[in-house]
């Protein structure tokens, strides 16, 4: 879609919330509160809080994960951009490990019926599939939602090689 039309128009959009340093649990709930003041921007639902196994090899605190669902008139390198400075605003760094410790990390996982692969911004964002911590919390408050290439998100299987995941909150 043209830039000139996006911005007349509401997109839905989906974002991964993820926090295991500094209060992981509030940590998400200020990040809700942030979401809901993005520009042009709406928070329309948001998950239960759920505590999962960190993935990867690196010793760290269990996490905690929940999603979003938004309606935005920003572009998705506009709303990525703004999960980006709100990242930096709770902390997080950018030099940050892979599947390491962080204080905050908001994926951008959906927008809209949107692919998009161009440097730093895949959508849908690749993994949703695989990885129960995005997935079940998004299942939540979105099962109908079509994901594109991939189908409807209320028939994909929950990964059971992954580590375990509890809804917490």
């Amino acid at each position: 879609m043209a830039a000139t039309t996006t911005k007349h128009h509401w997109h839905p959009a989906y974002v991964g919330l993820g926090s295991n340093l500094q209060g992981p649990a509030g940590q998400l709930e200020s990040a809700f509160d942030l979401l809901a003041t993005i520009p042009r921007t709406r928070l329309i639902r948001r998950s239960s809080l759920y505590r999962s196994a960190p993935l990867g090899g690196v010793e760290q605190p269990d996490f905690v994960n929940a999603a979003a669902s938004l309606l935005t008139r920003l572009t998705a390198r506009q709303l990525l951009d703004e999960l980006q400075q709100i990242e930096l605003q709770r902390g997080r760094e950018r030099g940050d490990v892979r599947w390491g410790p962080r204080v905050l990390d908001l994926d951008l996982l959906v927008y809209g019926s949107d692919r998009i692969e161009e440097p730093g911004l895949s959508l849908p964002h690749p993994g949703i599939a695989e990885r129960n911590f995005v997935l079940l919390p998004l299942k939540e408050i979105a099962p109908g939602l079509i994901i594109p290439g991939l189908g409807r998100l209320a028939a994909i299987s929950a990964n059971m090689n992954e580590p375990k995941i509890s809804r917490i909150a």
